[in-house]
This record gives C-alpha cells, sequence and structure tokens, in this order.
C-alpha cells in the first residue's frame, strides 16, 4: 500500500529519517541478482536445449558429444566462455548448487526459484548419469581445451574436436570420481522432497562413484592429461573425505562417517588448516560441514575428539576470512575483497562468503560463537563478512561497479565469452568460422551483443583495478564454479534482509514550521499483508510423470483484518482446491465466500497438484 501523510515533526526528526534513507537506499536486490545468477547457468548449457530455456540468444549445440566414443555425452555445461565441458569443475558447481538447496530451500522456495535451481542441477546431474558407464568407469571430458581456444566461434558452430576423456580402473582419477559422488549424493538430498525415484538413482550412482575413487586410487589429470593445463589436481585426499561426507550426510550409514574420522589424519582433513575453498580444495567445507555433525550430537562418543578437530580447522578457515586469527589471515583487497588468485579470482570470494554464511547458520542453531586467537565471534558476524562480500560484487567497491554481468548499470561489457561476443544464431543466420570469429568479433572494440545475465566475472587484482577488456581473461571471463556457491549466498542474503526497515521517504520541506510532507514507499517484501508458506506433502509417478501435492499456507503478517484477499497464480497446471476463481481470467482467485477477511496471525490452506515446479503465486489486491 502507498500513504500520503502529512505531519510536523521537529528538525532532529528529519535528520533521522534521512539516515534511515540512506541505509535502505544501500541494500541490494539479492532477488535479482539470485534471478541473474541462474540465467547465467542456462547460458553454458550444452545439449538439446528445452523449450522452458529463459536465454533465447543461444541455441541447440554439442548433439554429438561422446559419438565417436560409442556413448551418449550430449547435456552437461560449458565450463566458461570456452566450450569444454570439464568435469572437475562442473562437479563442484552441482555440488554447491544443491548445498544451497539443502541449507536454504524455504528461502529459495519463497522466492519462487527452487524450479530454476532443481533444473540447474538437473542439466548436470543427469548428464553425470550418462557419463558414468560402469560402476569404475566415469567419463570426464569433452573437448580439448587447446584445439578450442585456437577458435572464437559460437557453441551452434563448433568445428573443433570433440572427442571425449574417461578414467576407470587402469586410468584412476579419485578426486574427480569422489567430487562428481559428493554432487550427486547433495543432488540426492536437494531431489528427495520433490522426486524420491530420481534421488534414489542419484544416491545410487554417488556410493558406486565413491568406492571407484577410493579403491583405485589416482590423480585425473594423469589420466586426462588434456586437463592438467586448465583445472590441475593439487591431490585427491580432500575429494574422498569431502565424498564420504556428502554421502554420510545423504544416507547417515556409520560408514561413511568412520571413513572421514579413521581418514581424518592420513588424509589431511584434521592437519590442513586452509584459507581456500574451491573447485580444487575441498578441506575448508568438509571441515565446517563435520562441525555442524559436531554439533548437533550425531557423531557419537568414539567420533567426538575426531570431529572437535575439524572443527578447530573450520575455525581456522573462518577466522582468517574475518581477519581475527593472530595475523595469519586472508589476503583483503583495500576494497575489502577476499584476494587468493589472479586468474577469476571471483570464485573464491563467492566460495567463502557462502562457506561463512552457512556456518553462521550452523552456530546460530547450535547456539555458540565462533572461537579465534582473537576473540569470541558472534555468528552475526560471519553472515555480515558473507554480505560484504555479495555486496562489493553488486556494486559496494572502489570502481562501483557489479561484477555480476547485467545486474545494475555498471557491469563488464567487454566478456571473454565466445557466445556472448558474438551475435546469436537467431540474429546472424550464417556460420561463424573459426578465424573469423576472431577477426570480426573478438577485436572489435563493441560491447558484447548478447548481454551475459548473471555471469560472474574473474574479478578485479588485488588492488581492485579492473580493465573491461575482452583480451583480460583472467578478469573478464565467468566460470560456473565462480557463480554456484551465489545461488545459496543470495537467497539467504534476501532473507536476512527483508525484515529490515527498508522504507524510502521523499520529502518537502515547508519553510515556515519545519513541516514534512513524505511518501512511504514500502518495498515488494513488505507491501504485502500476507506471507506463504510452500510445502510438498505428497508425491507419485504415473509413467515417466512424477506429480507432487503441494501445500501453501497463507497467513496474515499484519497487525489488521485483510479483506479481498485476491492472487495470481501463474504456471498452474494440475488442479486446485480451497480457493475460489474469480471472473477476471483463469489465473485470479480469491479466498471463499466464507474466509473473505483474514484476521492478524490467522492462516489459511489450499492446495493443488501437478508435475514439475511448483506455481508462482503473488498477492493483486487486497484491503484493510
Amino acid at each position: 500500500m502507498t500513504m500520503m501523510r502529512s505531519v510536523s515533526i521537529g528538525l532532529i526528526c528529519i535528520f533521522i529519517v534521512l539516515k534511515a534513507t540512506f541505509s535502505a537506499a544501500t541494500d541490494f536486490n539479492y532477488m535479482e541478482a539470485l534471478d541473474k545468477t541462474l540465467l547465467f547457468l542456462g547460458a553454458q548449457r550444452s545439449g538439446k536445449l528445452p523449450p522452458t530455456q529463459r536465454v533465447k540468444w543461444r541455441g541447440d549445440s554439442g548433439l554429438k558429444d561422446g559419438f565417436l566414443q560409442g556413448v551418449d555425452l550430449v547435456g552437461g555445461y560449458y565450463d566458461a566462455g570456452d566450450h569444454v565441458k570439464f568435469g572437475l569443475p562442473m562437479a563442484y558447481t552441482s555440488t554447491m548448487l544443491a548445498w544451497g538447496v539443502i541449507e536454504y530451500r524455504k528461502e529459495i522456495s519463497e522466492l519462487d526459484q527452487m524450479g530454476n535451481t532443481l533444473w540447474a542441477i538437473r542439466w548436470a546431474t543427469d548428464y553425470f548419469i550418462k557419463a558414468h558407464t560402469q560402476p569404475d568407469v566415469l567419463w570426464g571430458q569433452v573437448g580439448d581445451g587447446d584445439s578450442d581456444h585456437y577458435c572464437w566461434e559460437r557453441a551452434e558452430d563448433m568445428t573443433t574436436p570433440r572427442d571425449a576423456y574417461k578414467i576407470d580402473k587402469d586410468r584412476p582419477g579419485s578426486d574427480l570420481a569422489a567430487e562428481t559422488a559428493a554432487a550427486l549424493a547433495a543432488a540426492s538430498i536437494a531431489f528427495k522432497p520433490y522426486n524420491s525415484s530420481y534421488s534414489n538413482l542419484l544416491l545410487l550412482h554417488a556410493k558406486q562413484l565413491f568406492s571407484f575413487a577410493d579403491r583405485f586410487r589416482g590423480l585425473y589429470d594423469e589420466s586426462i592429461k588434456g586437463a592438467k593445463q586448465f583445472y590441475t589436481s593439487s591431490g585427491y585426499s580432500d575429494e574422498l573425505l569431502w565424498g564420504a561426507t556428502w554421502l554420510y550426510r545423504a544416507t547417515e550409514e556409520d560408514y561413511y562417517l568412520k571413513y572421514v574420522v579413521d581418514n581424518a589424519e592420513y588424509m589431511g582433513g584434521t592437519g590442513w588448516a586452509v584459507k581456500e575453498f574451491s573447485w580444487d580444495n575441498k578441506y575448508a567445507g568438509t571441515q565446517i560441514l563435520l562441525s555442524k555433525i559436531l554439533m548437533e550430537g550425531k557423531g557419537g562418543g568414539a567420533y567426538t575428539s575426531t570431529l572437535k578437530q575439524y572443527q578447530a580447522k573450520a575455525n581456522y578457515f573462518a577466522c582468517a576470512c574475518l581477519q581475527k586469527n593472530h595475523g595469519y589471515n586472508v589476503y583483503l583487497t583495500p576494497g575489502g575483497l577476499v584476494h587468493l588468485h589472479e586468474w577469476n579470482n571471483m570464485q573464491y570470494a563467492s566460495a567463502a562468503a557462502f562457506l561463512l554464511a552457512v556456518y553462521s547458520d550452523y552456530l546460530s542453531a547450535g547456539k555458540t560463537k565462533l572461537t579465534c586467537p582473537d576473540g569470541q565471534i558472534p555468528p552475526l558476524e560471519l553472515l555480515s563478512f558473507a554480505k560484504s562480500q555479495a555486496d562489493y560484487i553488486l556494486g559496494k567497491n572502489p570502481k562501483s561497479m557489479s561484477y555480476l554481468i547485467g545486474y545494475g548499470s555498471n557491469y563488464p561489457i567487454h566478456v571473454h565469452h565466445r557466445g556472448s561476443s558474438i551475435a546469436s544464431v537467431y540474429t546472424l543466420h550464417s556460420t561463424v568460422g573459426c578465424v573469423q570469429g576472431f577477426e570480426t568479433w573478438y577485436r572489435r572494440p563493441e560491447g558484447n551483443p548478447n548481454v551475459l545475465y548473471g555471469g560472474l566475472v574473474g574479478g578485479p587484482d588485488q588492488n581492485d583495478n579492473f580493465y573491461d577488456d575482452r583480451s583480460n581473461y583472467e578478469q573478464t571471463e565467468p566460470t560456473l564454479s565462480g557463480s554456484a556457491p551465489l545461488v545459496g549466498l543470495f537467497s539467504k542474503l534476501h532473507s536476512s534482509s527483508k525484515n529490515k526497515d527498508n522504507l524510502i521517504y521523499k520529502f518537502t520541506f515547508l519553510k515556515k514550521n519545519f513541516a514534512v510532507s513524505y511518501e512511504e514507499q514500502e518495498t515488494p517484501e513488505s507491501q504485502v499483508p500476507v506471507d506463504f508458506t510452500h510445502s510438498i506433502t505428497d508425491t507419485w509417478t504415473i509413467g515417466e510423470t512424477t506429480y507432487y501435492r503441494h501445500k501453501v499456507i497463507i497467513k496474515n503478517t499484519s497487525a489488521k483484518p485483510v479483506t479481498d484477499l485476491k492472487l495470481a497464480i501463474d504456471n498452474l497446471s494440475g488442479s486446485l482446491w480451497g480457493l475460489s476463481p474469480t471472473q477476471e481470467n483463469n489465473t485470479t482467485y480469491q479466498l471463499p465466500p466464507s474466509m473473505r477477511t483474514l484476521e492478524p496471525g490467522s492462516e489459511y490452506i489450499f492446495v493443488y497438484v501437478q508435475g514439475g515446479p511448483q506455481a508462482k503465486i503473488s498477492v493483486l489486491s487486497y484491503h484493510y
């Protein structure tokens, strides 16, 4: 609701209100940032694109991947600005997306993004299932980085070799197999409330892959040598602990918890104190996940001592980020950004921010503080650090630039990304050749013709300097692994900020008596006097379609009775009970006549059944 009020107040009150104005203006729209991040993942899709594809400048590509090797490897994701499908960072991306869903299921659902997020995960997990052709065989790469980088062409026009490479008993890759196991185990948890049969299938593959990784040990880039130049592995012990930890969360089988405890010292889980969490180094993530198990008391007495050692290392990582680690801290740029590497540094900042947001929640649930060499730190301070990294990404930095493409008014436009930098196949119908792409498109001074919404570029250097140049791939190339942690992070930050006082005031000063006439404009979150809670209460499969029974609770969160509430329900494909259709159109509903008034604090429930993602529910109108 928008209301006009005219009041006379003292001059001091004017300054208080002005302070509130500044506070509101510095908040970022995390809901928009989340949606754009999911768009980027859609732009990176390989394979046959579905009718629901939201990035319309992309077309089908890689439709013969695996053909020469006699295996179907169509699908999955292109890694960055090129067209290689690298298995290790793709699996890490899937794990992080699924972890975001597991921790922030309610927040993502309230933003009506659960369908888009689950499809983003499934685009990878369906590919991994196809790539896992035998219990001890995993196809880990399609395409060759060297030949791919000799060409600048659209994915739809690819002329570079699409050879596929695998790991097996004779050419092992414990890091790749264990990370893929982690991805499938985490995804099985994410999908379990919505599709239990798919969840069980993911878990079956996860168990087989972990067994393969553990029994036949070796570095994947020794078996898939073309990966070494681009994604060199520093070791596989961290992935084995990481995979086992996720399998414990998915199954609660003691075997996997015993594995991470028995191998804690040998594999470095309780020995390595790290300042980095990434596609290559999983120690901090494992240590934080095991800290949750410890604080929940699930470890049992026999494991407690080792789990406490894991948490000590988790604390080291968090304290180093917060600059509370007795000098052994993560380097922050003058503008406050985590900076660890020159190439694509933003992926390390986004990963650290997500980890600290999650650890903040774990500590809060455990009613404890973070213990650092420099003192006891309340959980909220970890979340504040996570927010500082997200806000830097979105524009609160010395350059006042958003490093999330398409967010805000000032963002990189010369992005190192083939598909984004060449006119779409739907605009320029002729094929763009390998060399022509460099001559005509790569070197052109204009910005990219296709906005790669939601791509997180590599970002600035250690002094906050950034150069928006297509050839500056260290800073202007986006990656899957950089974007994946943002889905959970933005969801958490939106939820944390929506209860703040986000009123925006407009002032008209009357000189005679300092009267102020102001317009009180509420943000979309606070405009609506009702809240919706979505849940799935039943699921079943008929043929190839899985159906879900959705329950929606409408709650009046205001202090006044709400009457004549009208709702818009979009993306509804099934039957609905509990609401009355209106005369306006087939997507508008209202409460039944017996419930036209919703008292403060009261609730009303309706249900619907359909296959696929949940419907989108929004308020059209109401009266007080």
